[in-house]
């Protein structure tokens, strides 16, 4: 029998609507012996789409994985497009810890030769840029956004399924793009509209992140402790 564990969709911002519907989206990817539980940031922002909002989630992001380590969780998902505090909560974390967008592009780029980030709203594009930097993957992807703010798919976000598609469409055509990626936690119920609509696969951060963590604590392998994401308390007193 399969051992169970246990999850934590950590959502950097107070919306707790956001968590519900993320969290719900997330348990359509999840095997039978994941527990996914979600957690919110008890205080900070509502929403996270400026420099300014990604402090304030990132330490909500640690308060919540520091909780969760309290609570015996196995693995955590960030669930903000630019994934929010990711490196912190590493250091802080025993189990991996993996974020939203690093595993949507890994996915999208073992899915097509070029693919096309979709965000929202347009001043969070440089958040998807960086990670698409960081991973290595910048020469195989663009970044489009629609201009909504976040709060608009607290609860769902069919409602913006014509905007999303236009970009999308624009992105296959334009940007010679093969393979779509939803740029926030919000739009995971667009997955199979969208996919319908374009034909080309749709990936959506937060299930691919799930299926990530279940797959590292399947074959028990966590953040390394060599030195990036060491505990803080392991490296000693900064030198003068």
């Amino acid at each position: 029998m399969t051992a169970s564990r246990t999850i934590m969709i950590v959502n950097p911002n107070t919306t707790a609507s956001m968590t519900r519907t993320v969290l719900e989206g997330a348990r359509s990817a999840a095997g039978p012996a994941t527990r996914l539980v979600g957690s919110t940031a008890a205080s900070g922002v509502d929403s996270v789409e400026s420099n300014t909002d990604e402090v304030y989630g990132a330490l909500a992001v640690l308060d919540q994985v520091r909780a969760g380590e309290a609570a015996g969780v196995d693995g955590y998902v960030v669930a903000c497009f630019g994934d929010t505090g990711l490196a912190a909560a590493r250091e802080a974390a025993r189990g991996p810890v993996v974020g939203m967008t690093e595993a949507a592009l890994f996915t999208a780029a073992l899915l097509a030769a070029r693919f096309s980030v979709v965000t929202l709203p347009p001043r969070t594009r440089e958040q998807s840029r960086r990670v698409l930097r960081e991973t290595g993957l910048a020469h195989r992807a663009t970044v489009r956004a629609i201009e909504e703010p976040v709060a608009e798919v607290h609860d769902g976000s069919l409602h913006l399924l014509g905007a999303v598609a236009a970009e999308a469409r624009a992105a296959l055509d334009a940007d010679a793009a093969e393979a779509i990626v939803l740029g926030c936690a919000g739009l995971a119920d667009l997955v199979g509209p969208l996919t319908e609509l374009l034909n080309v696969p749709v990936v959506e951060g937060v299930a691919a992140a799930v299926t990530m963590t279940e797959g590292l604590l399947a074959q028990n392998l966590s953040t390394s402790r060599a030195a990036t994401y060491a505990p803080p308390e392991r490296l000693g007193p900064v030198p003068a």
